[in-house]
């Protein structure tokens, strides 16, 4: 398969762009050196086209979880498109703000207020700049990612292993002001002690974290980290950016009966237009009145258009239910072909997030490997599936058909020790680690 065209164009990017790209997760080193398409012409539903004509079907991360709905929906696209021709910015306010406002405190019945923004970083930044002016406390304890911001990085400027466990090994806060240090205090996902512990050495105003990732709470996690936010007075945030809508049409901590005081969202809400949103409790939300949190395209009229036809289509169809039982079958499948191929993997996350990973020591390699034979077969395809509306039982089943006769090179190259032989290029990095 020739992927050349865009194989070229990242290697120009390189030297025009820092990083090549805008997002970390979409480094094609990430996926395949050398071999990676790294550029799209056309996306539709799960199918993408690269600038060399190849069409791949996406079983992999579906725009970084952004298109829930598939890519290009019609109906969002269609809203989108009419906002587009009406104008999708003016000196006035667009109307669907205010309705979007009201759909999503619908859907958060102890929330009475929302911010919007464009992407989850700026959200979570803004949601933390609200809950430090209502406690008018700086410390943050946190659990997981929540992004690239001043806020969260600073975590390594006391210890730069601080947030191994949560973002990049060994990640350097350069540029980060030094005055942040001590800050931002990390604890692990379901371990509450490292939480309890932070609070007894700290005055944390500010507790944030997902409700859900990889693993499910255990030993009523949740509801004891609520407890302990309400005895310090800490505003508790839900960042609901990534697990926000695939569990449910909302928030994921819904099914857990546990209210945040502030919740962000993102990625899903608009199927692939930049929207995000921070809803949260009035008292605490209007702290956002006595600081300055302001810009311009926060106004514009695309996201909430897009926003408000991609959570309807989610309620009308039940789209959350759909993502669970696909992610099902893929869990269902990896299990059962690594089975016959007596492959050991570790198969981890939410179903309509799921994703596996290999048990060796040279488990990189092998998910190279398995990256190159897939996209020879037609497929983008990693570790992860990020589930959309779009994939069904017919595009599962020839999906493990592919995965069956790679999963039996991959047992062969184990047998005859020699995966590096196989690989027509460099090793794919380990990029985001997650241990949440």
């Amino acid at each position: 398969m020739n992927t050349q065209n865009g194989v070229n164009l990242w290697n120009k990017a390189k030297n025009l762009i820092p990083g090549g790209t805008q997002l970390l997760s979409k480094r094609p080193d990430q996926f395949l050196p050398g071999q990676w398409p790294s550029y799209y012409k056309k996306a539709k539903g799960i199918e993408v086209w690269d600038l060399d004509g190849n069409r791949f079907v996406d079983m992999s991360i579906m725009g970084v979880g952004t298109c829930i709905l598939g890519y290009a929906d019609d109906d969002v696209n269609g809203a989108v498109k009419k906002a587009v021709d009406l104008g999708s910015m003016s000196t006035l306010n667009c109307a669907e703000e205010v309705e979007l406002a009201e759909l999503l405190l619908e859907l958060n019945p102890w929330a009475e207020m929302v911010r919007y923004a464009k992407t989850g970083g700026e959200a979570m930044a803004m949601a933390v700049r609200i809950a430090r002016a209502y406690t008018g406390k700086e410390k943050v304890a946190f659990c997981g990612y929540h992004g690239w911001q001043d806020w969260y990085l600073a975590s390594n400027l006391a210890d730069d292993s601080n947030l191994d466990g949560h973002l990049l090994p060994g990640l350097q806060p350069a540029g980060v002001p030094r005055g942040l240090k001590g800050t931002s205090l990390p604890f692990n996902y379901n371990h509450i002690n490292e939480l309890e512990s932070i609070i007894e050495k700290n005055d944390i105003g500010v507790i944030v974290m997902e409700p859900i990732r990889n693993h499910e709470p255990e030993d009523d996690f949740l509801n004891r980290v609520r407890m302990i936010a309400d005895e310090i007075g800490a505003v508790l945030i839900f960042d609901e950016i990534t697990a926000g809508w695939r569990l449910t049409v909302g928030g994921a901590h819904s099914l857990y009966n546990v209210q945040p005081d502030i919740a962000v969202y993102g990625k899903a809400m608009s199927n692939g237009f930049p929207m995000a949103a921070i809803v949260g409790k009035h008292e605490v939300m209007n702290a956002a009145q006595d600081t300055f949190i302001s810009s311009t395209y926060w106004t514009d009229r695309v996201g909430p258009a897009a926003s408000l036809v991609t959570i309807r289509k989610m309620q009308e169809n039940k789209v959350p239910v759909h993502l669970s039982c696909i992610g099902n079958l893929i869990n269902e499948g990896w299990g059962k072909l690594a089975k016959e191929h007596n492959l050991k993997i570790d198969i981890e996350g939410i179903l309509p997030l799921t994703h596996f990973g290999f048990d060796y020591n040279n488990n990189q390699e092998l998910h190279t490997l398995f990256t190159q034979e897939m996209l020879k077969r037609g497929y983008l395809a990693s570790k992860a599936v990020y589930v959309s509306y779009c994939h069904d039982e017919e595009c599962v089943g020839k999906y493990m058909e592919n995965v069956d006769e790679v999963f039996g090179i991959v047992r062969n190259a184990i047998d005859q020790n020699n995966v590096s032989d196989l690989l027509h290029g460099p090793v794919s990095s380990t990029g985001f680690k997650r241990l949440n």
